[in-house]
C-alpha cells in the first residue's frame, strides 16, 4: 500500500526533516506515527499527497513511484487518500453537511449523490441531528469528527489523519481513535500521526516511532516461518519382537 524506501527530505534551507526511512504499510493496516513537534510526521504526509517530493529514496503508493507521477495524474493520487488536518480546514461559515457536500461537489457528484452521501458519512461519525450545525456551534470533538466525513467523502483507500486529536483533551480523544479504528475495520488503511504516546499505547495497534527525523522504532510484528513438516519418527527397532519363527 505505502513504502517509504530510504526516503531523505531536506528543504531549500539545508533542514532534514526525514533522513534515510525505510518502511511498509499494508493494505488494511492500522499505524500509528509517533513523533514530537518537528519529528517529521507532517513532511511523512505532504510526502504521501505528492506535495512535496523525496530528495532521496522512493515513496510508492499502490506499487507506484510516486515522485515520477506527472503533475496531471497527481489529483487523481489524492482522490485515493482522505486526509483529516490537526485545524480541521473546515469552511466556518458553512454548516457541517455543507462542508462535506462541498468535498462531493467538487467529485461532480449529483445532488442526490451528495445529499444521500453527507448524510450518511455525518451518520457514520456519530453526528447524525447536527448536519445544520456552524462549526462555532459544534465541539473540538464533533468538529474532527466533520474533518474525518469531509475526508472520507472521497471514498479513500488510505485515511491520513494529522494530530486528529492534538487540540482535544483525552475523555474526547479516545471516542477519535475508536472511530478511525471503525473506519479501518470497514477496510480502509489508517495512519494517523500523533505525539501524544500515553494515548496510542491505549490501543493494540502498530507504531512508528519518528524523532529528529529518523526512525528509531517500529513495532510491527515479524511474520513467524512456517515450521517445517518434521519427517516421520523412525521406529524403534529396542525391544520389538522378532519375526523369526523360534525353534522348539
Amino acid at each position: 500500500m505505502i513504502t517509504f524506501d530510504k526516503v531523505t527530505k531536506t528543504f531549500p534551507n539545508q533542514f532534514t526533516a526525514l533522513e534515510d526511512i525505510t518502511f511498509e504499510i499494508e493494505p488494511g493496516e492500522f499505524v500509528f506515527v509517533l513523533g514530537p513537534s518537528g519529528s517529521g510526521k507532517t513532511t511523512l504526509l505532504r510526502l504521501i499527497l505528492r506535495d512535496t517530493r523525496p530528495t532521496s529514496g522512493r515513496v510508492l503508493v499502490a506499487g507506484q513511484d510516486i515522485g515520477l507521477l506527472p503533475n496531471k495524474e497527481i489529483p487523481n493520487l489524492r482522490r485515493q487518500i482522505g486526509a483529516a488536518f490537526q485545524d480541521f480546514k473546515l469552511i466556518m461559515d458553512k454548516t457541517a453537511f455543507e462542508n462535506i457536500a462541498l468535498a462531493l461537489d467538487i467529485l461532480k457528484k449529483t445532488d442526490r449523490e451528495i445529499t444521500s452521501t453527507a448524510t450518511k458519512l455525518l451518520e457514520k461519525v456519530g453526528l447524525s441531528g447536527k448536519e445544520h450545525l456552524f462549526p462555532t456551534q459544534l465541539s473540538g470533538g464533533e468538529i474532527q469528527r466533520v474533518t474525518i466525513a469531509r475526508a472520507l467523502a472521497l471514498d479513500p483507500v488510505l485515511l491520513f489523519a494529522d494530530e486528529p486529536t492534538g487540540n482535544l483533551d483525552n475523555q474526547t480523544s479516545a471516542p477519535i481513535i475508536n472511530l478511525l479504528s471503525d473506519i479501518n475495520q470497514a477496510g480502509t488503511t489508517v495512519i494517523m500521526a500523533t505525539h501524544d504516546r500515553d494515548l496510542v499505547n491505549q490501543f493494540s495497534k502498530r507504531q512508528l516511532h519518528l524523532d529528529q527525523g529518523k526512525l528509531v522504532k517500529d513495532t510491527k510484528k515479524k511474520k513467524k516461518a512456517k515450521k517445517e513438516d518434521k519427517p516421520d519418527k523412525k521406529p524403534d527397532h529396542k525391544n520389538t519382537e522378532s519375526t523369526a519363527p523360534q525353534t522348539k
